[in-house]
């Protein structure tokens, strides 16, 4: 059972070129077009930064924390589950879970609002459309002059480098236009129909052109399916194994389902940062108590009957939220399950994934504590900032040094650049791929910099 997905699914910007070095007589790689999409993201640099940067907690944090790398790979497995399951293509699914957090900067969500700000000059920074940009442009795997290929791919091309004229052009990892689309999770561009900002999208302003050939024939607005399961796939781990981490560390104490007064505020501030009303949080806590292994994880003391039952917690939980969605897109778009036959493979626009709202509401409660309990401690506040200060002095220090301070590859996009825009572009682009231990060198040469011009 697998949705039958069209040539139109599986075009690229670049025609790929046959591979040269196999031995005379080789048995032709058998691989499908989803499947190479997959291994060029599992392989790419981007994804392997992520390993050297923060999920909600650094990578420096404790002896087992989930890094951005660590928190993709979970992603990637819940929503290959997932796509497998409604007959939507396995890898397909995995490579939107595995290249979903590849667009983040240094410091997660923290770094993204500096580099925002930092970035106010040439259009601001926004993850999921630098997610985007480095799978179409920024990784290196995949070159041609901008002329090649059909349905305007290299023009789209040629505008998604922001660099008029320059050569070679860069078509990143040249993955086919459904692998792109899944990866998209807001797919429109900065501006809506009325001229205002949106505050999140999936393509930068010099990057819709592209964009425009990912949703060629797609429904306006709408994600696709399998972006849709990553996007469920990515609140499920989030939620899940990021208070895992937080009873781990000692950040989380889950008795705060039963101290009411305290639990009342955190479903107050969960709903005005994640949604839903207090009232259907609140609720939602009432069946989360009602769990025996919720019980157990309120009285983790650390031995290793703990560590079993709040694994045995974080397996069934993850379960409960990946079934419930299941069910309920099978119940409105298909009934059936893989063993029985016939039963229609769900894909692309074939249908919208449906989360019951109950389990929504369990999975918004949980990302409150797993998040609003670590973020609001005064030491992690104090290091935020620090954070941000060395991201304000890293992009001061390779705008003030060029072409001379940047990686050669940025180097050469900076020297071609048409504007001072297109120019900001590329050092917001060198500064939001570098792993936090490599933006915390460089910010001690520029602090010593920043002394000589003082």
């Amino acid at each position: 059972m697998r949705y039958p997905y069209s040539d139109h699914d599986q075009q690229r910007r670049l025609p790929d070129r046959p591979k040269t070095l196999g031995l005379p007589g080789a048995v032709v790689d058998g691989r499908d077009s989803f499947d190479r999409d997959r291994a060029r993201v599992l392989h790419s640099a981007a994804l392997r930064r992520l390993a050297d940067k923060t999920q909600v907690v650094g990578p420096g944090s404790g002896d087992t924390p989930r890094t951005r790398l660590t928190h993709s790979l979970e992603v990637a497995q819940i929503a290959r589950g997932i796509g497998k399951t409604l007959g939507a293509d396995p890898d397909l699914t995995e490579l939107a879970g595995l290249s979903h957090d590849i667009g983040h900067p240094p410091y997660g969500h923290n770094g993204e609002r500096a580099l925002d700000e930092a970035a106010a000059d040439c259009g601001g920074f926004e993850g999921n459309a630098q997610t985007l940009r480095i799978l179409a442009r920024l990784e290196p795997k995949v070159l041609g002059d901008g002329s090649e290929g059909a349905s305007g791919a290299g023009a789209g091309a040629a505008s998604a480098a922001g660099i008029a004229g320059a050569a070679p052009v860069s078509y990143g990892l040249n993955l086919t236009r459904a692998s792109l689309d899944a990866a998209c999770k807001y797919p429109w561009g900065p501006v809506d129909e009325h001229g205002n900002k949106r505050a999140k999208y999936s393509a930068y302003a010099e990057d819709v052109e592209t964009l425009e050939w990912i949703r060629e024939g797609a429904p306006e607005g709408r994600k696709c399916l399998e972006a849709q399961i990553m996007d469920w796939s990515d609140d499920v781990a989030y939620s899940v194994h990021d208070v895992e981490d937080g009873i781990l560390s000692g950040r989380i104490d889950f008795g705060v389902l039963w101290d009411l007064v305290e639990l009342a505020a955190l479903a107050e501030k969960g709903a005005r940062v994640f949604g839903g009303t207090p009232e259907e949080l609140l609720e939602a806590a009432d069946r989360l108590r009602a769990m025996t292994l919720i019980s157990r994880a309120a009285d983790f003391r650390g031995s290793m009957q703990d560590l079993a039952a709040l694994k045995a917690m974080t397996s069934e939980l993850v379960s409960r939220f990946v079934t419930a969605a299941v069910t309920g897109t099978r119940q409105q778009f298909g009934e059936g399950t893989p063993e029985q036959s016939p039963v229609k493979a769900l894909g692309r626009y074939a249908a919208d994934l449906v989360i019951p709202e109950p389990v929504q509401a369990e999975v918004t409660l949980l990302k409150s504590v797993a998040v609003l309990y670590v973020m609001d401690e005064a030491q992690h506040l104090a290091n935020q900032q620090r954070q941000r200060e060395r991201i304000f002095r890293v992009t001061d220090y390779l705008w003030r040094g060029g072409s001379g301070a940047l990686d050669p590859m940025f180097s050469s996009w900076f020297d071609a650049a048409a504007s001072d825009r297109e120019a900001r572009r590329v050092v917001i682009d060198q500064v939001a791929s570098l792993t936090e231990s490599r933006l915390e060198r460089l910010d001690k040469r520029a602090s010593g910099i920043s002394a000589a011009w003082a």
